[in-house]
């Protein structure tokens, strides 16, 4: 997928108006050292966003998905380095993975703004695929901590995924 400037400052301002509505705060600063993502920093539960050397914006929900999917006590001190050293990461990847599918289909994005042909270890079009065809585990995960809805089968989809809550208690 590719945008046009206008359209790729429009998406990002889309996401970035979400994100502050349901309660994940955003700022703009440098970011002096390497972080994990291009331009993206977790810090204290909210996102730190560098625009000068942001790589690929539509990152940015999918590091949100890792802070909705934390309990709220934990969220504010969540940081990136917190993460990895987190008890269910492995499963807290899978859910902010779904997270950020469920964020593009209720924004109306193309999920490839956030599943760049760049990012997933080469797995963004399975991820896609999968999530398309409601087999992703992590929506099921999702539902099993009270934030997405069952999925409902139906021939247009426009009921999958439905995110009950996009912060987890």
């Amino acid at each position: 997928m590719k945008l046009t400037e206008q359209e790729e400052i429009h998406t990002f301002e889309r996401c970035i108006t979400f994100l502050n509505d349901i309660g994940i705060q955003t700022s703009y600063r440098t970011i002096d050292h390497e972080s994990f993502l291009p331009g993206l920093l977790i810090e204290n539960g909210s996102i730190v966003i560098d625009k000068e050397v942001l790589q690929y914006p539509g990152d940015i929900l999918h590091e949100a998905g890792h802070i909705a999917v934390v309990p709220s006590k934990e969220r504010k001190h969540l940081t990136e380095g917190a993460i990895i050293k987190r008890r269910n990461r492995e499963a807290e990847e899978v859910m902010a993975i779904a997270w950020s599918y469920a964020a593009c289909i209720y924004l109306k994005i193309d999920p490839s703004y956030v599943f760049h042909q760049d990012g997933y270890r080469g797995g963004s079009i399975s991820i896609i695929d999968s999530c398309n065809k409601n087999e992703y585990m992590g929506m099921l995960m999702l539902q099993s901590v009270g934030m997405a809805a069952e999925a409902k089968q139906s021939a247009d989809n426009l009921s999958y995924p439905h995110m009950e809550k996009w912060l987890r208690e």
